[in-house]
């Protein structure tokens, strides 16, 4: 998907049995690129780089489960790549790496002459990283479309969950264009904030309680995956 600027690309592969994204933000100015959550079958979009003389020269990370990075050691086989992730991540995460970028809020990356802004989105993981490059978001487990990851899990926390998705719907243009960790959208496998706010639940709720009810008690006993729109008086109603 090329952005409006037509300075960078970003090419995405659904890969592995979950359903994941690997996304590939390629800088045509120098033919170089980042690779994002790389996983599963990642020689696939190694072997895409390859065959288009893409240097892949950085590795971002949203988040360290095993879903995310579990092609991450091939891909340092493969080219001579940069780490990137968040202190907070490498610290729950505690995998020793050689020599990683660690980064902090509001943190640039440049990929050639693309400028890749770093966001803390932590509720799914403490470390949890968003990538803003112009009008896109690469969202890994924060934001799915017409979703949002798990807070069950080790290192979740709904309450937190609420606080940064709360600031991601306030903060964010309605235009950008989110880019999820996990293909579970019944049609586009993208969508605009705009249209999140309108049918995305997780993104409905005033009170942080109303939030921790729907998305611990709730939300997996009357949704499966397609995840369709919903709207926000459904959503009141359904923790009622």
């Amino acid at each position: 998907m090329k952005n409006a600027q037509n300075n960078y690309r970003i090419h995405s592969m659904e890969l592995g049995p979950m359903e994941n994204f690997v996304y590939l933000i390629h800088d045509h100015a120098t033919d170089t690129a980042a690779i994002v959550d790389p996983a599963w079958e990642v020689s696939e979009m190694l072997d895409f780089a390859d065959t288009r003389g893409i240097q892949i020269t950085d590795i971002l990370l949203t988040h360290s489960h095993h879903d995310h990075i579990n092609g991450l050691q091939q891909t340092l086989e493969h080219c001579d790549a940069k780490i990137h992730l968040l202190k907070p991540e490498a610290d729950f995460w505690g995998q020793h790496l050689e020599q990683p970028v660690l980064h902090h809020c509001g943190d640039e990356i440049s990929i050639g002459e693309s400028r890749i802004n770093v966001l803390h989105t932590p509720g799914h993981t403490p470390g949890s990283a968003c990538y803003h490059i112009g009008s896109d978001l690469i969202a890994g487990d924060t934001l799915f479309v017409f979703g949002c990851g798990r807070c069950d899990l080790a290192g979740g926390d709904p309450e937190t969950m609420f606080q940064t998705l709360k600031k991601m719907k306030t903060q964010l243009p309605a235009s950008t264009l989110l880019h999820p960790g996990h293909n579970y959208a019944p049609q586009s496998p993208t969508s605009t904030m705009e249209s999140q706010c309108q049918g995305n639940p997780f993104l409905h709720f005033e009170q942080p309680a109303d939030f921790v009810k729907y998305r611990m008690q709730v939300h997996d006993k009357i949704r499966d995956t397609p995840y369709h729109a919903v709207s926000k008086e459904e959503a009141c109603q359904a923790i009622k």
